[in-house]
């Protein structure tokens, strides 16, 4: 495909992309993988401008949603660079560079510590002595720490308050209060006293409007983050044959449509999808007879798996922050702890 120069829209077509539907492999990762292929064989070149999400759905046949979800994980590996108002455009060097991998750029910021430090007559072993004590000094500002996160279905609350301390690598200091969203707007006494005892709220972009005019002045920090689905779940279910009859199982409907809308942003079109989200037995045994797979939401798999036969796939559906999420989580907690 030839270059079309810097700040330019590249002439992508459906024919150059092939993408397969029948693949099992889901529309946006296929779309993630023929620009990150192109990218790497110099057919698009830094400063590069893609054609915009909507352009590119009408392009390739493909849901704006599907376009969108390439283009963040691109934006997120550092291949592209998304601009407010003048579009997406191929990473330059410098711009790669400060997206890259996580070490790599830990290393180059120590290099230029290094050489700052030598530069005002520190020695190396000085320099680490006090580079040890500033860590030790931030861990400490994260001890007893408590975030509040407020969701809107009880799957994703609880997960994200399992999972944080993994995610995030912050330490055992690090304490999550998950709180439905209904709850807080049910019994505003029990909100009162919820943020009593946290550093911030934190809440998905879904909600962060509707979380911000509920606390008012409260003087609470709230941030908003962002949730993507895990790659091998999306992978798992666009593997399924064409005309499986997939039962989905969770907690609330909440969660429910917010799988579907998932599956539809990733192309995922081509299963019977029921839902239920009874915790009786025996209804819950009633519907899994008969289906060909099963997604469940976190903490229902053990419950599907007893009632399934083993030649059952029982696939975890699960949502995680997003890299760049966590990023900013990470310092509004050390900023908070600083100024306290």
């Amino acid at each position: 495909m030839p270059g079309g120069g810097p700040g330019t829209v590249k002439g992508l077509t459906r024919e150059e992309f092939h993408l397969d539907r029948s693949e099992g492999v889901p529309l946006y990762l296929q779309l993630k993988r023929r620009l990150e292929h192109l990218v790497r064989t110099g057919s698009l070149a830094p400063g590069d401008r893609l054609p915009t999400e909507r352009e590119m759905a009408r392009r390739l046949g493909l849901s704006r949603n599907t376009v969108s979800l390439a283009y963040r994980q691109l934006e997120a590996e550092g291949l592209i660079t998304c601009r407010q108002g003048s579009g997406s455009y191929v990473a330059r060097g410098e711009e790669a560079w400060r997206s890259g991998g996580r070490r790599d750029r830990l290393a180059r910021l120590i290099d230029v510590c290094l050489e700052e430090a030598v530069n005002l007559g520190f020695d190396l072993d000085e320099f680490l002595s006090l580079a040890q004590a500033r860590a030790r000094e931030r861990k400490e500002h994260l001890r007893r720490v408590r975030i509040a996160f407020v969701e809107c279905n009880r799957e994703q609350v609880d997960y994200f308050a399992r999972q944080i301390h993994r995610e995030m690598h912050l330490g055992p200091g690090i304490a999550v209060l998950p709180i439905l969203l209904d709850e807080w707007k049910a019994q505003p006494e029990v909100m009162a006293r919820d943020l009593a005892g946290v550093e911030m709220v934190v809440t998905t972009f879904f909600h962060l409007q509707e979380v911000r005019a509920m606390l008012g002045n409260s003087g609470k920090q709230i941030l908003g983050i962002g949730l993507d689905p895990d790659l091998s779940s999306i992978v798992r279910v666009a593997r399924l044959p064409r005309g499986r009859k997939v039962g989905l199982v969770c907690i609330s409907q909440a969660f429910a449509d917010t799988v579907r809308a998932s599956l539809a942003a990733a192309g995922i079109d081509h299963i019977q999808l029921l839902t239920t989200t009874t915790r009786d037995a025996g209804e819950l045994a009633a519907f899994l007879s008969g289906m060909g797979a099963v997604i469940v939401s976190p903490g229902r798999r053990r419950e599907v798996e007893r009632l399934l036969p083993k030649r059952v796939e029982v696939i975890e559906f699960v949502y995680r922050p997003d890299a760049g999420s966590l990023n900013l989580l990470r310092t509004a907690l050390l900023d908070a702890r600083r100024t306290a």
